[in-house]
């Protein structure tokens, strides 16, 4: 991919992002997890614990060449965006709750996403590869991920009316940036396209459907309430693709490992919209907000 592209413009392109999404947080957000910390809990369980654990079965089972086997995993380890916060709106979730997934996911992704991706690194990449998220990396997906967001959030606090009007446009934007990255990422690696989306494209469908799935009812098995368990869902299933492209090309430098990821923004589109479609044509009503027997 060219150097500009990948050094310069898409960290900024996915700063603006994050800052978006820090335009749509308050402290307030964070200490709302004690109002479902049973909704919480499970979400984070799924996405930190199971969610890796079922990627790392899948990319096995199909298995993938290696620098792609490591894709699906920080795509795996990647959280939830704005874009989740979307599906989960039009589709009748417990919105503040997506939020307050979005934002505790947020901070512990600077933690759990370079573990898992030196992990998959460790297991899956070939020696002499010269991969891995050492400190100094650590440290650039810091900088990607929360200070935008941090600024964001000091954004909203001087002047929530601006914060305000500029959800939707941020919204917007967050979409076109995702397109456009998979379009370069796709556009870079063109000569060897058709051979990704065979590697790539049935496993991409079916991590989405299993993650949107296990987003769903793993919270539904332990009694938490339907509109919840929709923005668990979503949450879960709708990854932040453009951060997983974005360390793949800008921080380790390999245009192999964000395919998995640029796949991925294009299948969990209609993927999410039909779950979500399938979810409100087979439940005619919803539990109320308040129902967490857990926590």
């Amino acid at each position: 991919m060219n150097s500009v592209l990948g050094s310069v413009l898409l960290p900024v392109a996915l700063a603006v992002v994050m800052f978006g999404l820090g335009l749509s947080l308050t402290t307030a957000d964070f200490i709302r997890v004690k109002n479902h910390p049973g909704a919480v809990v499970i979400a984070l369980v799924c996405q930190l614990a199971l969610l890796p654990a079922v990627c790392f079965g899948l990319v096995l089972l199909f298995d993938l060449p290696p620098l792609l086997a490591v894709g699906m995993m920080l795509l795996a380890a990647s959280p939830g965006g704005t874009t989740a916060n979307l599906f989960s709106h039009v589709f009748r979730g417990d919105v503040a709750l997506n939020i307050t997934l979005t934002a505790v996911n947020s901070i512990l992704a600077v933690v759990t996403l370079p573990l898992v991706t030196n992990l998959a690194i460790d297991h899956f990449a070939p020696r002499g590869e010269g991969l891995d998220l050492q400190f100094d990396k650590v440290l650039q997906v810091f900088a990607i991920v929360l200070i935008p967001v941090v600024l964001g959030m000091l954004v909203r606090r001087r002047s929530p009316g601006f914060a305000d009007r500029m959800d939707r446009p941020v919204r917007i934007f967050s979409v076109v940036v995702l397109a456009s990255v998979i379009v370069a990422t796709v556009v870079s690696e063109r000569e060897n396209l058709s051979t990704y989306l065979a590697a790539t494209g049935l496993i991409a469908l079916v991590f989405c459907v299993i993650s949107l799935s296990l987003g769903y009812f793993a919270p539904r098995l332990f009694g938490i309430g339907h509109r919840q368990a929709i923005a668990s869902a979503f949450e879960i299933g709708v990854h932040n693709s453009t951060l997983a492209i974005t360390i793949a090309i800008s921080v380790l430098d390999s245009t192999d490992i964000a395919v998995p990821a640029a796949v991925y923004g294009v299948v969990m589109f209609p993927v999410a919209a039909l779950f979500g479609w399938v979810l409100t044509r087979t439940r005619s009503g919803d539990a109320p907000e308040t129902h967490q027997p857990i926590g």
